[in-house]
């Protein structure tokens, strides 16, 4: 009889093993799924931030060349008028836009990175010192009939070539930044 007991004995406690192994094992090996979900969960995360991030950010450079571009109409709008007394039509359609391409600066700005917001700064300083210029030249006592682009043609053709280099910089600035992943 002591032989089944202790037969009996040593089933029962190598049952009991194997089922505690086999829970560790299964604790173990569900610890790990856990973890790697986890993992997997933060990369999808941190990628869609990233993803969001980007997609402001292309937002907001868009933005900023839509209403340089708009700025830029305006401004020639202005070197192409006349002078005279009265105010000019579109006078202040130009200084509303010139407002429009600060607001726009300032999501750029907000949107970084600094090399861009740097460039952006130049495309908005060259814009306002445009602008400056055609308010000096309007007042300036000469030949009210002519338009401002034939009065400082030398002027004029500095400012579009301005133009054109600081949005040329300003995009070689932003390529990198939106293509930083591809």
């Amino acid at each position: 009889m002591q032989d089944t007991v202790a037969v009996a004995l040593i089933t029962s406690l190598s049952t009991l093993a194997a089922a505690g192994l086999t829970g560790l094992v299964g604790a173990l090996s569900t610890r790990r799924q856990l973890a790697h979900q986890l993992t997997v969960a933060r990369q999808e995360s941190v990628e869609r931030r990233a993803t969001r991030r980007d997609e402001l950010r292309r937002d907001a450079y868009v933005g900023f060349l839509s209403a340089c571009d708009q700025a830029y109409r305006q401004l020639d709008r202005r070197w192409l008028d006349v002078g005279g007394s009265e105010p000019v039509p579109g006078y202040d359609e130009a200084y509303a836009a010139m407002r429009a391409v600060d607001e726009a600066y300032n999501l750029v700005l907000l949107e970084g990175p600094a090399a861009v917001d740097s460039v952006a700064r130049s495309v908005l300083t060259s814009l306002t010192l445009e602008y400056a210029d055609q308010r000096r030249f309007r007042d300036e006592p000469g030949d009210a009939a002519t338009p401002l682009r034939e009065r400082h043609r030398e002027r004029w053709i500095t400012a579009i070539e301005t133009r054109t280099k600081h949005r040329i910089a300003f995009v070689d600035a932003v390529r990198p930044v939106l293509n930083a992943d591809a």
